[in-house]
């Protein structure tokens, strides 16, 4: 029987994402998946690049993608190509619009897995109230404007 092949595509390779790597090849190893770990260098095109030539490969394509976009628009064409192809299409640690749509041309599965960043916004509006009682100042470091992540948590 044939090893599940899995692409999972990251970010960049800050000790965060390391962690993550490292997590996913221990558990590809021990289900007997192959595991292929991207970086795309804080580079929304170089992702999808990286991406689109996995799926346009002749040899040794996929059989799934795990990617946590460094846009809002999480990579909707490289998506729009893959899912009919029989790939499938996980979206890590953000939230995206199209999904739905992806789902509705799905030969393989197609999800999400993210945190509630907007109710994670809300708790941390509730801890600077909780510091600074009767006001004051707080320098919020937000993230990239470009990430979903940092806008739903501002939202709150």
């Amino acid at each position: 029987m044939k090893n599940l092949h899995v692409v999972l595509s990251l970010p960049n390779l800050n000790s965060y994402q390391q962690e993550q790597a490292r997590a996913a090849r221990e558990t590809a190893r021990e289900l007997g998946i192959e595991l292929q770990v991207l970086d795309a260098a804080d580079d929304a095109i170089t992702q999808s690049q990286q991406l689109m030539d996995v799926v346009q490969a002749r040899d040794n394509r996929p059989d799934a993608i795990l990617f946590e976009p460094l846009t809002s628009t999480g990579l909707v064409r490289v998506g729009e190509v893959a899912v009919p192809a029989g790939i499938g299409w996980g979206v890590l640690n953000s939230t995206v619009d199209y999904l739905d749509r992806l789902r509705h041309l799905a030969k393989a599965t197609v999800f999400c897995v993210t945190r509630d960043h907007t109710e994670i916004g809300r708790m941390q509006g509730q801890q600077f109230a909780a510091l600074l009682p009767r006001g004051g100042t707080v320098l919020y470091i937000q993230g990239p404007a470009t990430s979903s992540a940092a806008a739903q948590r501002a939202v709150a």
